[in-house]
C-alpha cells in the first residue's frame, strides 16, 4: 500500500501536466512501516529523454535525491511518471526498465479528466497494483 497525503498527490499529477506533451516524472520518497510506504517527499524530475513515450529521471535529481534520503534516514520509495494518452498502467518499456523491485511505480494517466493515478510493484516481470491511500 501507498500513502500519500492530498498535496503530494496533487504535486505528482501537476508534475505531470506541466510536463506536456512530454511525459513526467519524479521520485518519491519516504518511509516503509510493515506493508505501507508513506511518501514523504515529492521530487519531480526533468524527462531528459523530452518524449510523450517513454521518460528517463535526471540522474543528477536521483543522486540528490540519494542524498537527500540518506541524510533524513528514510528511503527512495520509487519514481512516478505520466502517460499521455494510454491508461496508468505500466507499459512494456516500463516493465522492462523497472529498476527495483523494492520500489514502487506510480503511473499517472492524462488521457482524461479526471486525471487517474495509480501504484505498481513490478517484480520480475509481474505487474501488480497496490492500494493508494490518500489521507
Amino acid at each position: 500500500m501507498l500513502v500519500l497525503n492530498e498535496q503530494q498527490r496533487d504535486a505528482i499529477v501537476a508534475t505531470c501536466i506541466r510536463a506536456l506533451p512530454d511525459e513526467g516524472c519524479g521520485i518519491l520518497l519516504g518511509v516503509n512501516d510493515g506493508d505501507r510506504a508513506i511518501v514523504r517527499h515529492v521530487m519531480a524530475s526533468e524527462n531528459v529523454l523530452h518524449s510523450a513515450k517513454v521518460y528517463e529521471i535526471d540522474p543528477k535529481m536521483l543522486l540528490r535525491a540519494y542524498r537527500r534520503a540518506d541524510d533524513e534516514v528514510i528511503d527512495v520509495l520509487g519514481v512516478f511518471h505520466s502517460h499521455t494518452h494510454s491508461e496508468a498502467y505500466p507499459s512494456p518499456t516500463d516493465v522492462a526498465q523497472a529498476p527495483d523491485p523494492q520500489w514502487h511505480y506510480v503511473l499517472v494517466s492524462l488521457r482524461a479528466l479526471p486525471t487517474q493515478l495509480r501504484s505498481f510493484r513490478i517484480v520480475d516481470d509481474a505487474v501488480d497494483e497496490e492500494e493508494v491511500v490518500v489521507s
